[in-house]
């Protein structure tokens, strides 16, 4: 008898349990002082609010008695650190709280209506400007930081708000806002109001104006220099996110870095940054060339340092925060191998010096026993070009002259990408044995504005057949076997698995769909205010493209569906209502094609819990070898 292995059913470090129990690293942020870092860490359902200063050796729980997480849109920007306090959006009431850093209760500070997200103090501290959303009208706010006073709207008028900022003198309000049918990576506007400051009273808007954007234009995060001469931007004018500044005492705009790389982000949540000043004016970006990224710094008379050198093996940087105070910067980092750190540079120190200051894993696999993100690109069925990150299996779980079997996995958005980033899912199949291949398809981000637009009107195309060209790619150059595909994705990734089953019979052995859109028309009627206009660049505004909505609608074609299916749903979900995954899974019991329906009460768009993640794991491990290695 063989005592070969079988790819699939290798022993792996990477365990369900041990993923469930990963914490959630992000929004590091220092307080004005420059002594205290606060971050957020995702515990099960939970949001806990974690501050440490350096003078202190150990971190330490602030929000023992909340959840922190703010549900504006997609969530972030769920607090800030000044003046010694923190303040944070409470998960089950959405009010801004105001808890002192060095101890003390938390008090709200705004009323108990609607949502708030992306509190800013100002520099006095007297102010917390934030954006806040009522019966689906957004709009900048401002509150008393000791929530003695009623809320007053600064900015208002727009469909949405993100990414508020004050100028260093506090008269002065940057944000980005947009309107529908635009997402903001398609066109938004950064606007500078003016503020009059009375003696008593709240602040109130004396004027404005639009600094940069336009309709057809992205504009990301605004922030100004320390001595308020700069406010820093990014657009994407020239076809690419590149980091722009506007000088106040001339009225000149300076375009600081070129290339085709990118330095914004798709702003799917509240709250992201991709660029941070310190205390001393040197601007730190991240740089993304193919989804792979660097560190840069901008100094204050324009000159460009690559600080590669400073985060070797770190491949992906998130949420970069600089120190108010000093030469000092902290990020969220990881790599293809390594688990999301919170990494503290100091700048200063000779040949630089870095703490880990949090680790979202006990990193106990030995790196040798993970597999290595590595860029990969293609040729599609039309001849253009279509990008990816691809992992082998490791060394050891690598099977000698046979290719291994391949899971394709389809990120969400549509707009967004697969990064060289820690990413779990690949790591889960990679240490089994599989092959992996994260598809950036035409449509996703990092690779330039056009490319990012050619998913328009193509949704259902382009995503389905670059994942399918994926395969064949990976199996002309010996990488994979083709005849042993799998594809997996949610949300929009979930629509793109039940669009290939229906497209493709046979062509993959089995489709797994984390809370895919089955149904284009009740999608566009019944998801949340932030995407309800999303389909009108993906497939086009109704009632005129009714026609191409039912063609990529998989419900309308589900009895082409004859390949083994999972369908894992979270009964909460405000983004993909259970009812897509309910109608295809009826078709599909209605058919008798083989298939599993998972539906995990409490979860919304994605799993928080502990207990949801291990489940999903374990479903999705058994599901796989009853469909693909044992079938």
């Amino acid at each position: 008898m063989s005592s070969r292995p079988i790819p699939g059913l290798l022993p792996s470090p990477i365990t369900p349990k041990s993923l469930a129990v990963s914490l959630r690293l992000s929004e590091p942020c220092w307080d004005s002082d420059g002594q205290t870092l606060g971050w957020m860490e995702g515990r099960s359902d939970r949001g806990v609010l974690v501050v440490q200063r350096l003078d202190e050796a150990s971190p330490r729980d602030l929000t023992a008695d909340f959840s922190v997480r703010a549900f504006v849109g997609y969530g972030g920007g769920d607090f800030t650190l000044s003046h010694g306090h923190a303040f944070f959006v409470g998960q089950h009431d959405q009010r801004i709280y105001r808890q002192p850093l060095r101890g003390g209760p938390a008090e709200p500070i705004t009323p108990a209506f609607g949502a708030a997200s992306t509190p800013v103090a100002s520099p006095d501290g007297r102010w917390v400007a934030y954006v806040h959303n009522y019966d689906d009208i957004d709009a900048i706010a401002v509150v008393a930081s000791d929530g003695s006073a009623w809320p007053v709207r600064i900015g208002e008028g727009r469909d949405f708000y993100m990414q508020p900022c004050w100028h260093p003198t506090g008269d002065r309000l940057a944000w980005i806002e947009w309107d529908h049918p635009n997402m903001p990576w398609d066109g938004a506007e950064l606007r500078l109001a003016q503020l009059e400051l009375p003696e008593d009273g709240a602040p109130r808007l004396a004027g404005s104006e639009i600094l940069a954007g336009s309709n057809d234009v992205a504009v990301f995060q605004p922030v100004f220099s320390p001595d308020g001469r700069y406010l820093y931007y990014i657009s994407d004018e020239t076809g690419w996110g590149h980091i722009y500044r506007h000088d106040f005492k001339d009225g000149s705009v300076q375009q600081l870095t070129a290339g085709d790389v990118e330095y914004a982000t798709p702003a799917w949540q509240q709250g992201m940054r991709t660029i941070s000043v310190d205390g001393n004016g040197t601007l730190y970006a991240v740089r993304s060339e193919a989804n792979f990224h660097t560190l840069i710094s901008i100094d204050a008379g324009g000159a460009v340092t690559d600080l590669r050198d400073l985060h070797v093996g770190v491949t992906s940087l998130g949420a970069p925060a600089a120190s108010p105070a000093d030469a000092m910067l902290t990020v969220v980092g990881s790599s293809g191998t390594q688990p999301p750190r919170i990494l503290l540079f100091d700048l200063e120190a000779e040949g630089f010096r870095t703490a880990i200051l949090r680790r979202a894993t006990g990193e106990t696999v030995p790196i040798e026993q993970l597999a290595e993100a590595q860029a990969f690109s293609w040729k599609s069925f039309d001849g253009e070009e279509a990008h990816g990150i691809l992992f082998l299996p490791p060394g050891e779980r690598r099977e000698k002259d046979a290719a291994p079997p391949v899971v394709v996995i389809v990120h969400g958005g549509p707009t967004s990408a697969a990064t060289a980033a820690w990413n779990p899912q690949a790591q889960f199949f990679a240490t089994r044995g599989y092959a992996v291949l994260l598809v950036n398809y035409r449509g996703s981000t990092g690779y330039g504005r056009e490319y990012m637009q050619k998913l328009r009107s193509n949704w259902g195309i382009y995503d389905v057949k670059d994942s399918e060209y994926g395969v064949r790619a990976l199996a002309d150059r010996g990488l994979a076997d083709d005849s042993k595909a799998v594809i997996f994705g949610g949300s929009a990734g979930g629509f793109t698995v039940l669009q290939s089953l229906v497209e493709l019979p046979h062509f993959y052995k089995a489709g797994i769909s984390l809370f895919g859109v089955s149904n284009m028309f009740t999608l566009a009627a019944d998801t949340h205010k932030f995407e309800s206009r999303y389909l009108d660049s993906l497939l086009g505004p109704l009632p005129d493209a009714a026609a191409v909505y039912r063609q990529r609608s998989p419900i309308f074609h589900a009895d082409q569906i004859v390949d083994p299916v999972a369908v894992f749903q979270g009964d909460i979900d405000r983004v993909v209502p259970r009812e897509q995954s309910d109608s295809i899974v009826a078709s599909l019991r209605a058919r008798n094609v083989p298939h599993e329906y998972h539906v995990y009460e409490g979860e919304g768009h994605g799993w928080r819990k502990t207990e949801t993640i291990e489940a999903f794991y374990s479903a999705v491990d058994r599901f796989l070898r009853q469909h693909l290695i044992f079938a």
